[in-house]
């Protein structure tokens, strides 16, 4: 048993040292769930004597006003032999054998916490003690209640000590020992009317009633002491302190632990209630007590454990790794994240995360529609075909078929299709912005400009405005636009995308730096590959298919007369021939070009953003590397310089090393715990 609270020991020392008291704020505390014992009692209620004789030792500081103006964690360890000792937590390696020193220790302790104004600090203070004259137990002292503020103290002080007392006490597992001296109405006991308002039923409350032998000759505590006055769970137990003659004699304490015995055992009032009165009864009957309700809580401590870690470490997951100091650690830094960055954009593109299968519809779907609203049927009206032949034959009218109309005709429609070809570049490097970043990233301004520049071109295609020259270009910011808000109504829903970059969120100027690089990547693609794509159309009207027109003549001698007339050459029938001959010339090509026009926007986007979407961010970062290894003595303006594209947040970094110090403390206590239970 005494493991146990050895072991709550470790873990409130572990506590203290990684900032862990039990405080309110962000982070889960461990502090409140473990069992202690929390001494509470107003101002000259004899609280410091009756711990002095639970340890045997003169020890704590004493004096006029509020003495106690920090919780003390007093930790009482059993040992073999006959020296005593304590230590400090915050002296680790300095043992204190003059017990007048430990005083001065919590005094000066206090101090430099608080100053030399009376103020009080919740951060407690950690003495152990060890002794073969004490039982293994742990006790916290609290700050006495007052009722006024003294001079130096603020107004405040009163409503400080009593919210400090409550906030350790209102806690469930905390075991309340509630110092009440018997010279005083109990009705008025500080300690007892708080407790009342924390523990009703007084299932956490251990009275102790002292200045038993102080109380006006005739009167006696025989009611309260056998629970007819208050009643608690637990016996009232009471004790017998030195005097204040006593201590300044200084009494030792084992005669006056002696004392003690003898009084309540000769005293006609309290002979029969001897067995469980005095100091030494107290000691025990608080360490039994804490070792069941440890040993009652230990399971659920467990369980709190290993959730709370759970979710502080996946926190810690999220908020990605600390910064490193040196300008190698930083460069690396910079590097991996960029790697992963391109790693899932990449996988987007392949298809292992979702959003390639975006492209895959700007060639299925987008880029046939607009193909099929090209209006060919107005290019190749009789009227057009009969105003474009005529202007070619020019004075001499075409012998057999008119060759230089018919490559007007189809040139002036292959054209048009120039529009469609461009609007699939463009769709298709809408589709790969939107991979970049997902759509709640995307800010204003960025979906405001790409629109602007989509509408600039759709309108400036043509001086009369919008025509079907144009509906290639509307069309993409339809889409665009359709894009978008489908992507708002996934985040209204609470449906984030995938593509999160995590990594780049941590450091907003390495993000707008690697955007900024990707788009201009992208915009570099884009560029490349209209040229590619709009190459393919101007080919197809620069060379025309030899074997499609070496048909035409076989066919005018079936079906036609050669020997009409000029003017009868430009009759309906005859024009209406040849519009269905280049119209059929046309869908040939934009057969081809449907296949064709794909590949090149692939080769030439999808394939390059896939090899080279951070080359040139990767080359300025590798000629500030070159810088470094050159220029050893400006070593610390590069670590700068790569640092300010490291720029997180203060708050983060300030809430990642709260949360590791969080993550460390229930690490310890979970080995802690496991070592207990291998033992047992």
């Amino acid at each position: 048993m005494d493991s146990l609270i050895s072991l709550v020991n470790k873990l409130q020392r572990a506590c203290t040292a990684l900032g862990d008291h039990g405080e309110e704020n962000a982070l889960p505390t461990l502090w409140d769930s473990l069992p202690a014992i929390a001494v509470v009692g107003g101002q000259s209620s004899g609280k410091s004597s009756v711990l002095e004789s639970i340890v045997g030792k003169d020890f704590l500081p004493r004096g006029s006003g509020i003495v106690t103006r920090r919780p003390l964690v007093l930790q009482l360890h059993k040992i073999d032999g006959h020296r005593e000792y304590a230590e400090f937590m915050h002296l680790p390696r300095k043992r204190f054998t003059n017990f007048a020193l430990v005083r001065k220790e919590i005094q000066d302790e206090t101090d430099r916490e608080t100053g030399l104004n009376k103020q009080i600090s919740p951060v407690p203070i950690h003495l152990s003690i060890y002794s073969p004259n004490v039982v293994n137990l742990t006790l916290i002292d609290l700050p006495g209640l007052t009722k006024v503020a003294v001079e130096g103290q603020p107004d405040s002080i009163v409503a400080d000590i009593e919210n400090m007392v409550r906030s350790y006490i209102e806690k469930p597992n905390c075991i309340i020992l509630a110092i009440s001296p018997a010279n005083q109405d109990l009705a008025t006991s500080d300690a007892i009317k708080i407790c009342r308002e924390v523990d009703p039923k007084g299932e956490r409350t251990l009275g102790v009633l002292t200045k038993i032998d102080l109380m006006d000759k005739g009167t006696d505590a025989v009611e309260i002491l056998e629970g007819k006055s208050y009643r608690l769970q637990f016996p009232w137990i009471g004790v017998v302190n030195r005097s204040q003659a006593d201590i300044n004699k200084n009494v030792d304490m084992i005669a006056a632990r002696r004392r003690e015995r003898e009084y309540f055992a000769n005293s006609p009032e309290y002979k029969h209630l001897a067995h469980r009165m005095g100091s030494e009864h107290l000691g025990k009957v608080l360490s039994k007590h804490l070792e069941q309700v440890i040993k009652s809580r230990i399971p659920g401590i467990q369980s709190l454990i290993s959730k709370t870690l759970a979710e502080l470490e996946g926190e810690l997951t999220r908020l990605g790794k600390p910064v490193a100091a040196d300008a190698g650690g930083k460069l690396y830094a910079i590097m991996e994240i960029c790697r992963i960055f391109d790693q899932i954009y990449k996988d987007h593109l392949d298809g292992v995360r979702p959003g390639g299968e975006k492209i895959y519809n700007v060639f299925d779907a987008q880029l046939p529609a607009a193909l099929k609203r090209l209006q060919f049927d107005k290019q190749l009206s009789m009227e057009n075909v009969k105003k474009l032949i005529t202007k070619a034959d020019g004075y001499q009218p075409h012998l057999i078929a008119p060759e230089q109309g018919y490559r007007r005709l189809i040139e002036s429609s292959l054209v048009s299709i120039r529009g469609p070809a461009e609007a699939a570049v463009d769709a298709l490097d809408v589709a790969t912005y939107l991979l970049l970043f997902h759509l709640p990233a995307l800010g204003v301004r960025s979906v405001h400009a790409l629109l602007k520049e989509l509408v600039h071109k759709a309108v400036s295609k043509t001086p009369v405005g919008f025509s079907y020259l144009a509906m290639p270009e509307i069309l993409v910011v339809a889409w665009y636009c359709d894009q978008l808000c489908d992507g708002l109504l996934l985040v209204k829903k609470g449906q984030v995308p995938d593509l999160d970059y995590a990594e780049l969120k941590q450091y907003p100027t390495l993000r707008i730096a690697v955007g900024n690089a990707a788009f201009e990547s992208l915009e570099r693609m884009r560029e490349e590959s209209r040229k590619a794509t709009l190459k393919l159309v101007d080919m197809e009207c620069s060379y025309l298919t030899v074997d499609f027109f070496r048909k035409l003549p076989q066919d005018v001698e079936k079906g036609g007369n050669p020997t009409l007339s000029i003017f009868d050459r430009y009759n309906d029938s005859y024009l209406r021939r040849i519009g269905t001959t280049v119209l059929a010339y046309v869908n040939m090509v934009c057969a081809s070009l449907r296949n064709s026009i794909p590949k090149s926007i692939v080769y030439c986007q999808v394939r390059e953003a896939k090899r080279s979407l951070l080359d040139q961010f990767f080359t300025e970062l590798g000629k500030k590397e070159n810088a470094i290894l050159r220029l050893v003595g400006t070593c610390v303006m590069q670590s700068k310089q790569l640092g300010s594209l490291l720029d997180e947040d203060p708050a983060i970094m300030e809430r990642r090393a709260a949360l590791a110090k969080r993550v460390e403390l229930y690490r310890s206590a979970q080995a802690e715990i496991d070592a207990v239970a291998w033992t047992k």
